[in-house]
């Protein structure tokens, strides 16, 4: 029976350090979790190091550890956890990317060699000097630009109406797009597989298809609850558990802020290390968030302020990207998918915004690809259909009343519908209600149980009484 000793003695004999699936490999008989699990324990007493993020991430003797017949001698303190960030100079920024002269000075600076660039910590004062609907990354012809370009048919709906009815598609492009810029190697069609039939990729690393997956769950977790989640701790945290569930070397960071420092690889930025300073400035980030006004500013805001923080562990930039999407569906605007975002751009945005606090070069980029998601997106815009006046009228009576005919199997379900009509809608409504509940019964999947609230088993329980 392999032992954690086995599993340590692997790691530190291993000079170019080995990857979790490595690991796995090396020790057949260890479960994923328990490596996982074990691994976490080591980095925390500092007998181990962890360098990368994502398929990136590998596992390194701690220096000056000693390893001998499974016994662990004298440890460095205090590991600094390494999250992965492309290399500035590995791809040139492309030349198709419209970029002010502000953001090609950028571009110079990023562009030299790292020991060529002044170390720097987080600046507080950037946070501190932002003053909702008073200060503006986003100028205000900018902003009439973008509102222009993803102002779709359902702006005057209710909340979310925009972004639940393209879901399906939104799943797809957002999830591969964001996976994409974390180094997943899944392709559109992969992921379209997977999302919409459940078939992992074939020769895909396991951490990739989970990745795909949860980003599914948390774009669902926005979409299903838009009149709920907010600019708050429970949405992000949940949001960043939801992003990085199974994806993390110590599970008990999922959905909680970090405990430890980290090092950003091919950067000369050092984020905050002391837990209470993390807290104290995401508290504020999330107050600011919340005051401000424009949804495209807001978005911004996030996209700028919560990486820069790097309030979690790892899985920081995607839930910004999912973060800054939130006011677009709350809005009924065309989402930012990220479609075809070059990572070589994207890194050296987030670069300039780490190490030179300058927003101009990220700002380029947002405008850039999201004209590119708004055409992706225009024949959905001008093809879907108006939202059904009745079905939005009544939309939480009909979700209660299908929730109460599936969990209720006993119920003969055209007299459940003739009786909440009966008692609850006016007579002039009563016909084409009982028809479009009818409808609705009739067409009910799986792929919808969540939007009524309902769990498979009841759905299943339901169809084996009524033979659906």
């Amino acid at each position: 029976m392999p032992s954690p000793s086995n599993l340590l003695h692997s790691i530190a004999s291993a000079p170019q350090g080995l990857s979790l699936a490595q690991l796995l490999q090396a020790h057949p008989g260890m479960a994923r979790r328990s490596v996982q699990r074990q691994i976490a324990q080591w980095i925390a007493n500092g007998q181990i190091q962890a360098r990368g993020e994502g398929r990136a991430r590998r596992y390194f003797g701690a220096v000056g550890a000693i390893y001998a017949s499974g016994a662990v001698g004298a440890v460095s303190p205090s590991p600094i956890h390494r999250v992965a960030e492309p290399s500035a100079g590995a791809e040139p920024f492309p030349p198709y990317i419209t970029t002010s002269a502000d953001s090609q000075d950028i571009l110079a600076y990023i562009d030299q060699p790292p020991l060529a660039r002044k170390p720097v910590g987080y600046q507080r004062d950037f946070l501190d000097a932002y003053r909702p609907n008073a200060t503006s990354y986003l100028s205000e012809p900018l902003r009439r630009q973008l509102h222009k370009m993803g102002a779709t048919t359902a702006l005057d709906a209710p909340a979310g109406t925009y972004s639940g009815a393209i879901l399906n598609r939104l799943l797809i492009d957002l999830s591969w797009a964001s996976s994409h810029l974390e180094g997943n190697s899944y392709s559109r069609l992969d992921t379209r597989t997977l999302i919409e039939q459940g078939r992992a990729a074939q020769g895909k690393a396991v951490f990739e298809t989970q990745m795909i997956l949860n980003h599914k769950t948390a774009i669902e977790l926005l979409v299903a609850n838009i009149d709920s989640v907010a600019y708050n701790r429970y949405t992000l945290l949940n949001l960043h558990s939801a992003l990085t569930e199974n994806l993390l070397p110590n599970p008990a960071d999922e959905g909680r802020t970090r405990q430890h420092a980290v090092d950003i690889s091919h950067s000369v930025y050092r984020p905050l290390s002391t837990p209470q300073q993390i807290d104290d400035a995401l508290d504020l980030l999330l107050a600011k968030a919340g005051q401000i006004a424009d949804p495209f500013e807001q978005s911004f805001f996030m996209l700028v302020h919560l990486p820069y923080l790097q309030p979690f562990a790892d899985g920081n930039k995607r839930t910004a990207r999912l973060a800054a999407n939130l006011p677009l569906f709350r809005a009924n605007l065309c989402p930012l998918t990220f479609l075809d975002v070059p990572a070589a751009a994207y890194s050296r945005a987030t670069l300039g915004v780490y190490e030179m606090t300058r927003v101009e070069l990220l700002r380029d980029l947002y405008v850039w690809a999201y004209e590119r998601s708004t055409h992706e997106y225009l024949a959905i815009k001008q093809d879907l259909a108006e939202p059904d006046p009745l079905r939005l009228a009544w939309r939480d009576f009909i979700k209660h009343t299908l929730r109460e005919l599936i969990t209720q199997p006993e119920r003969e379900p055209l007299a459940h519908i003739q009786q909440a009509v009966a008692a609850q809608v006016p007579a002039a409504e009563q016909a084409d209600l009982q028809a479009l509940l009818i409808q609705e019964l009739r067409r009910l999947h799986e792929g919808v149980l969540a939007r009524y609230g309902l769990r498979p088993s009841e759905y299943h329980a339901w169809k084996a009484v009524h033979g659906r």
